[in-house]
């Protein structure tokens, strides 16, 4: 397949030596996540090139797409034609990628995965450390590929240091791995604070009466959308606030009730000025094969607002917020009867023993550590420095 690449879209970054070079499912400009955290402190240090899955367009030849979302920071799409089949997008991409490591001065290649699908364009890659961030059991989400499994097994006998999104995902492949380690969900304490000042509310939330339960989140399978239904129709007095962008089920499929409340993705930068209104908040996740194992960012993010919470059970979020006594554990039976009581208790009952917790919670010191095993499993590997692939 011909495709076409222009000068500008190969012009990286070179302003430090240190390269690396991150495959995610995710787009950069979805929600601000786990990705944005960890890469964004990274490029502190190095040059980010953040490769996402391509996007299909009616246009005659590939090419790339970037961006440059900061001075270290390279966002790359590809961009190829529609019905392009698998064999020919992976020979692309392949292309695509040995033109971004050949155009990119470095010493030192980090190769960081938040998909294992990307090996069917990346295996050939060689680099000083290969680094597999699981943040989520994939192959449990709607629509997973059929050889995201295999491809795994394949990514995990590469990798040279393996971390996990939380502890049950870390205690279901701890012994897949000679050097994993868990990191579960941390917070950008200082800007979810911001929510516990004063502040206008947002203007498409300023017509909604009080009281307010809110939700912020992709809202996909893993949301429990009978849940939803049922609470609505249970407190008709009650609001419910639904943030997000829906994604993977279709909206019209969403419960609808004049107490309900869908008001789509909002900017991360926005989320305070959200919250800060909110009366109380809450995570109504299904539990289902893709709900097993995830760590909600959003738990010590809603803490540290100052909203108070409910969610269903979540295996990490009872061990550990839960189990501390800073949200309420909820289901089908009793959650108007939770809801309710939360809502009837001041907003800052729980606050000071919500800081002790979150104390030692930041992104920064989750990079710190990260990067201390990192640079361990570089010194350990013994390699030759690095060449380029041909």
């Amino acid at each position: 397949m011909e495709n076409t690449v222009s000068k500008s879209n190969v012009r990286l970054p070179t302003a430090k030596p240190s390269m690396l070079l991150c495959f995610s499912h995710l787009r950069w400009s979805f929600v601000h996540q786990r990705p944005q955290h960890l890469l964004t402190l990274a490029s502190k240090a190095k040059n980010i090139i953040y490769y996402e899955e391509p996007i299909f367009e009616e246009i005659p030849q590939a090419f790339m797409r970037s961006n440059d979302v900061s001075p270290t920071i390279r966002v790359v799409t590809p961009i190829l034609p529609l019905g392009t089949g698998q064999p020919d997008a992976d020979a692309v991409q392949r292309r695509f990628l040995n033109l971004i490591v050949a155009s990119t001065p470095q010493d030192r290649l980090t190769t960081w995965y938040y998909t294992p699908m990307a090996l069917r364009f990346s295996d050939h890659l060689s680099c000083d450390v290969c680094v597999y961030d699981c943040m989520d059991e994939l192959s449990a989400f709607k629509d997973a590929p059929p050889e995201l499994v295999e491809m795994e097994r394949e990514l995990l006998t590469r990798a040279d240091v393996v971390f996990t999104g939380g502890q049950s995902l870390y205690e279901a492949k701890r012994s897949l791995h000679r050097a994993i380690f868990p990191f579960p969900s941390s917070i950008d304490f200082t800007h979810f604070h911001q929510a516990r000042g004063p502040g206008e509310d947002a203007v498409d939330q300023q017509q909604i009466p009080h009281p307010r339960v809110g939700y912020f989140g992709v809202i996909d399978e893993r949301l429990d959308v009978d849940l939803v239904a049922k609470a609505a129709l249970a407190m008709p007095d009650v609001h419910f606030i639904m943030i997000g962008p829906v994604v993977k089920i279709d909206p019209a499929g969403l419960p609808v009730a004049a107490n309900l409340h869908w008001l789509g993705g909002k900017d991360y930068a926005d989320l305070p000025q959200y919250l800060r209104h909110w009366d109380a908040g809450w995570m109504p996740f299904a539990l289902n094969a893709a709900t097993r194992y995830i760590s909600p960012t959003k738990t010590p993010e809603f803490l540290a607002a100052g909203v108070p919470l409910v969610s269903t059970a979540i295996v990490d979020v009872v061990r550990t917020y839960g189990a501390e006594g800073l949200v309420d554990i909820v289901d089908a039976d009793d959650v108007e009867f939770k809801l309710r009581s939360l809502l009837a208790q001041p907003r800052d009952q729980l606050l000071r023993n919500v800081d002790a917790y979150l104390i030692d919670m930041s992104w920064e010191k989750t990079w710190f550590a990260m990067a201390g095993h990192i640079q361990h499993a570089r010194s350990t590997k013994n390699v030759l420095p690095f060449r380029r692939s041909a």
